[in-house]
């Protein structure tokens, strides 16, 4: 069974419809829940593609039945006679349909959203997934593997010379410690946090000159994916630059052996930084994958700081 003619999600583009001919796809395409009506067929019958598609069947089918024949008349003994193969020799060659006569799944809905939303970023490794806000974009020409977001465009850092952002969101699982503990995992993560982000990169330069001092500007238990984890956040002030803030952010993950998910956010402080409120809202996006229901959430305590 083939589904009817109609607006499906397009193979080749998650992010956009395509017209269903009933027999093939055409090269109609738009905009998910746009009002664009059905599309009448060409001049001729059906679409350009479908008519194409037509035409290759029956050239595969006439190719078969040559082939056929061929076995059926063709054969000869060793003595040079004809031998029939007989009926079943006859019907046996079969012809696959051509790859572009293939549709959506049976079943399929024309109105059933793409899987791939564009406004979510999963982590598998760590079964949960975050909501991607307005002013930050998927990671793109990050040299860390384990940031899952970060703030659109880029600059020339302060300090020595490199390139910076204003925020950054980073999510790893807690592997290299026995400690399980949320609340110790994230008071001891939050130091290293804090001198990777505003003091030494990882190749031992200064983006912001080195980090002159910090404080403690909050912490609490937090619910994140319906685990209870817990935060530190600090305000870190720099040699140069507006300084930021750093947050550790720990939770247990839902998958696999449940391995401490260690979350955390650099924001830069200053006019070019994202909102210090960003920061709870990202936490209370945080979903299991394959579970939106699911809430997120901060803790009483959460709150910006300065």
């Amino acid at each position: 069974m083939t589904p009817p003619p109609g607006w499906y999600p397009d193979p080749h583009g998650p992010h956009l419809e395509r017209w269903w001919d009933g027999t093939a796809w055409t090269e109609h395409r738009r905009a998910p829940g746009s009002p664009t009506g059905p599309v009448p067929p060409l001049p001729g019958g059906g679409t350009g593609r479908a008519r194409a598609v037509a035409l290759t069947t029956a050239g595969a089918v006439l190719v078969a039945a040559v082939v056929t024949g061929a076995v059926v008349l063709g054969g000869e003994d060793d003595d040079g006679a004809q031998t029939n193969t007989g009926p079943t020799s006859a019907t046996s060659a079969t012809v696959a349909p051509p790859e572009t006569a293939s549709g959506p799944p049976p079943g399929a809905s024309a109105s059933e959203p793409s899987a791939d939303d564009p406004a979510v970023v999963e982590d598998q490794l760590n079964g949960v997934t975050f909501r991607l806000l307005d002013g930050w974009v998927r990671p793109q020409h990050v040299a860390q593997d384990d940031v899952v977001m970060t703030t659109d465009g880029t600059y020339d850092c302060p300090g020595e010379g490199s390139v910076c952002r204003h925020g950054l969101v980073i999510s790893r699982t807690v592997t290299a410690n026995d400690e399980t503990s949320p609340e110790a995992l994230a008071k001891e993560d939050i130091s290293d946090a804090a001198d990777e982000a505003f003091d030494r990169d990882r190749i031992g330069r200064k983006p912001y000159g080195g980090m002159e001092s910090h404080e403690v500007v909050g912490s609490g238990q937090v619910a994140v994916a319906g685990r209870a984890g817990y935060f530190v956040r600090w305000r870190v002030r720099t040699a140069k630059g507006p300084g930021g803030y750093v947050q550790s952010l720990v939770f247990p993950s839902s998958v696999g052996t449940e391995s401490p998910v260690l979350v955390r956010y650099v924001f830069e402080a200053g006019e070019g930084g994202p909102p210090l409120a960003d920061m709870d809202r990202i936490t209370k996006g945080i979903r299991p994958v394959g579970d939106a229901d699911t809430g997120g959430g901060v803790g009483s305590s959460i709150g910006p700081s300065d």
